[in-house]
């Protein structure tokens, strides 16, 4: 099965202490794109999975122009100091081959430490890592693509 992690882009700084509505900056359009774009190709996801936070929603909708009849659960488990490992169990339990997750810095990097067994290794804004593995699990995950918007 293939795993497809991807931190959102770029975004605004929040208005009022307000991060939930934080929307991409334009930049973090260039970059959403650009990762789009690498990702056309490689993946055929079956389901998209996003945090309901407005940036990571703006970054697959990037994504998504290249899968449009692919399904989107929006996922309250993957906000960005939400607990990993609840978060790898929650997708754990998705009927999926191929999932493609959009969220945030820390869980991105928890999610994939948590998955790979190695140590935590921060997410650019805007990267994307694929993994491969049979069953979504700690430690069983190996990495086997990774890109990084040059934007």
């Amino acid at each position: 099965m293939q795993l497809t992690l991807v931190r959102h882009g770029e975004a605004s700084p929040p208005v009022h202490g307000n991060d939930i509505k934080r929307p991409l900056t334009e930049r973090g359009h260039i970059q959403a794109q650009q990762t789009a774009e690498y990702l056309k190709d490689l993946i055929r996801p079956d389901v998209f999975v996003v945090s309901p936070l407005l940036r990571a929603q703006e970054t697959l909708a990037h994504i998504q122009t290249y899968f449009k009849d692919v399904p989107v659960v929006i996922c309250n488990t993957i906000k960005p100091d939400d607990d990993a490992t609840q978060a790898v169990e929650w997708l754990s339990h998705l009927p999926y081959e191929s999932i493609a997750v959009v969220c945030h810095m820390n869980v991105v990097a928890h999610i994939a430490e948590q998955l790979t067994g190695e140590s935590f290794h921060p997410y650019a804004l805007a990267e994307a890592r694929i993994y491969e593995q049979a069953v979504i699990a700690a430690g069983l995950s190996t990495q086997i693509k990774s890109f990084i918007p040059d934007a």
